[in-house]
């Protein structure tokens, strides 16, 4: 590793102990990050979800559960000491395809986020999972509709430098990672934290397909009494080991889990 990776991994850890200081709970929150997938394999989704875990160790706010598997997303009590939807204060999505799920588990996860005020955090493509079910579309805000420009120099503008999540973003940023476009996707149900610059990326691609040029990269919304962020950052390895990546979706587990407030009203393209 180079002596730069290991100096800013460093001030990376002594960043998030010290954002923790003044929200840290009573009690650790509790989270579920699944990483199932029935669709592309992401060869960062190991690395994603120990590092949302890392991040909920080092700072005491959160204790995380990683499973590859859709078992706990339920209300229904489980045997042999398995924790249900219940137990959690938000759940975390890096997943792809049609998860392992039936009707009363869906309907639980629903539930749970709009009823019961819990969190739910969406990475990367977790955009690209459940088509077949449109209230998940619904609520997480949209759905993939292909990557034209694949691994590039993403150039970002952060349109809400407010909320916690993005605060410490410049207005705007290039970082290498894979950028989603998103089909179902309206700013009058979400408030859009981050998009592509559209002046700045080749809309003759092939595969291009939004027509008003707006390509969302990260949102929030209040979905019922719950809270629900996503991103399309998360990609590569390279993205997770950039601190402020990291720092972004520390500060979207706080805001979900109601240990920050940052306005989720949705708003037209500034």
């Amino acid at each position: 590793m180079k002596l730069v990776s290991v100096v800013g991994l460093a001030l990376m850890s002594g960043s998030i102990a010290l954002l923790a200081q003044s929200n840290r709970p009573a009690a650790p929150k509790k989270v579920l990050a699944i990483g199932e997938v029935k669709g592309f394999q992401h060869d960062s989704t190991s690395h994603a979800l120990a590092t949302i875990e890392r991040m909920g160790h080092e700072t005491g706010l959160y204790e995380t559960y990683i499973r590859t598997d859709s078992q706990l997303l339920t209300k229904k009590k489980l045997n042999a000491n398995a924790k249900n939807l219940n137990y959690f204060d938000a759940v975390v999505f890096y997943t792809t395809g049609e998860l392992d799920m039936d009707d009363s588990q869906k309907a639980d996860l629903l539930s749970f986020i709009h009823d019961d005020g819990k969190g739910f955090i969406g990475i990367h493509s977790a955009l690209d999972t459940f088509y077949k079910w449109p209230e998940y579309g619904e609520m997480i805000g949209g759905y993939f509709d292909g990557h034209p420009w694949g691994i590039f120099n993403a150039p970002v503008i952060t349109e809400d430098r407010t909320f916690p999540a993005t605060s410490h973003f410049p207005a705007e940023i290039t970082l290498r990672d894979e950028i989603y476009q998103p089909r179902n996707f309206s700013r009058s149900r979400v408030r859009v934290l981050q998009r592509l610059d559209e002046n700045k990326i080749d809309l003759t691609k092939k595969n291009v397909k939004r027509t008003d040029k707006d390509f969302a990269v990260t949102w929030v919304r209040d979905y019922g009494n719950g809270r629900v962020f996503y991103s399309t950052f998360g990609h590569t390895m390279e993205a997770w080991d950039n601190p402020t990546v990291q720092r972004m979706y520390l500060e979207a587990l706080k805001w979900a889990l109601k240990l920050t407030n940052g306005d989720a009203t949705p708003r037209p393209r500034p």
